[in-house]
C-alpha cells in the first residue's frame, strides 16, 4: 500500500482536491443499518484478540448464533475500527456470515484511535499528522500480508466458520489495496473481494495493488468514487487490462454522483459543508457486496 499523498501538499486550506489525495495516500470508509436478524438478537458480536507475527490485534467477531458460516474479513478505513464498522458486520452477518473487524492499528494503539471521524478535521496539519501515525506501521513491507494471514488462520479455528465455504473481504478506502493484498496473499482461501472508494489500487510503483492480479483465485468487486475517477482517470482501464490478462473475473463500476469515502455515514463533511455520506449510493453498494458473497462464497 503505496503513500501516493503529495509532499509538497501543505496548505491548510484543503480544497476538495486535496481532501481525496490525501484519502488515496492514507485510506479513509457500506451504509450500516440495522437489519431485522440484527434488531432480533440474532447475531453475536464478541470482542476478540488475534494473534500475529507483529503482535496481538484487538478485533470484534461477528456472526450468526447458531451454525457455521462463510468467513469474511473488513477492513476498515485509515479511522480505523469503530462502531460504524462493526455496524457493517453486524448487517453482513445477518446474510449468513462469520465476520472479523480488525484493528488495523494494533502496532500503534488499541481501537478506536478515532472514535468520532465526523470531527476529524483535513485542515488541521495535527490531524493530519496523527493519520500517518497510525497507518506508517501498516504500511511497512509485509506487514499487511502477515497480517491477512493471521486473520484468516484465526477465522478458519473457529466453529462458527464453515471451511469448506470460501473466504471473503471487504474493504473502504485505505482497505480497498487490502482487500487485493488479501486476495493475493491467501489465495486458496479468498473467493471474493470487495474494495469501495479504495485508494492507491494503481500506482506507477513496482508495490502496486494492481500488479498483484495475476496471483489472485478470488471474484472481485471495484466501486469507485466519481472525484477519485476524476483525479485518476486511467485507474479503471489499467484495472480492467489487468484483471482481463490475468483472466481474474472482476467488476469495475464508477458511482457518478458519488464522493470519495460515500459508503460511511460517520465520514467527515466535505470542504463545501455537504456530507460525504450518501445513502442511495451505499446502499447500491451494499446490494453489489451482498450478490458477490452469494455467487462466490457459496
Amino acid at each position: 500500500m503505496a503513500d501516493e499523498q503529495d509532499p509538497q501538499q501543505e496548505s491548510d486550506d484543503i480544497t476538495r482536491r486535496d481532501f481525496v489525495r490525501m484519502s488515496i495516500a492514507a485510506g479513509i470508509a457500506v451504509g450500516a443499518g440495522s437489519t431485522a436478524a440484527d434488531a432480533q438478537g440474532q447475531v453475536v458480536e464478541t470482542s476478540v484478540d488475534v494473534k500475529t507475527p507483529d503482535g496481538t490485534c484487538d478485533a470484534v467477531f461477528v456472526h450468526p448464533a447458531t451454525g457455521s458460516y462463510p468467513a469474511v474479513l473488513i477492513w476498515p478505513d485509515a479511522f480505523g475500527r469503530r462502531p460504524s464498522m462493526h455496524g457493517f458486520a453486524r448487517r453482513i452477518a445477518a446474510e449468513g456470515y462469520a465476520v472479523l473487524v480488525p484493528n488495523p492499528f494494533y502496532r500503534t494503539a488499541k481501537a478506536p484511535v478515532f472514535p468520532d471521524p465526523s470531527k476529524f478535521d483535513f485542515g488541521n496539519q495535527a490531524d493530519r499528522a496523527k493519520l500517518g501515525t497510525f497507518t506508517g506501521p501498516l504500511n511497512e513491507p509485509g506487514a499487511a500480508e502477515r497480517d491477512a494471514i493471521a486473520y484468516i488462520a484465526f477465522l478458519d479455528a473457529q466453529k462458527q466458520v464453515d471451511r469448506n465455504k470460501k473466504v471473503g473481504t471487504q474493504g473502504y478506502c485505505m482497505g480497498g489495496p487490502l482487500i487485493m493484498r488479501t486476495a493475493a496473499t491467501v489465495p486458496d482461501r479468498v473467493g471474493a473481494a470487495a474494495s469501495f472508494h479504495g485508494g492507491g489500487l494503481v500506482t506507477p510503483q513496482p508495490t502496486s495493488p494492481h500488479l498483484l492480479i495475476p496471483k489472485m483465485k478470488a471474484r472481485l468487486y471495484i466501486g469507485i468514487a466519481a472525484n477519485d475517477d476524476m483525479t485518476q482517470p486511467t485507474a479503471k482501464d489499467t484495472l480492467k487490462q489487468a484483471f482481463a490478462d490475468a483472466k481474474v473475473p472482476a467488476e469495475i463500476e464508477v458511482y457518478p454522483t458519488a464522493q470519495h469515502g460515500w459508503c460511511v455515514p460517520d465520514m467527515p463533511l466535505q470542504a463545501n459543508g455537504m456530507p460525504i455520506y450518501n445513502k442511495e449510493a451505499a446502499e447500491r453498494a451494499w446490494g453489489k457486496l451482498v450478490a458477490l458473497y452469494k455467487a462466490a462464497l457459496a
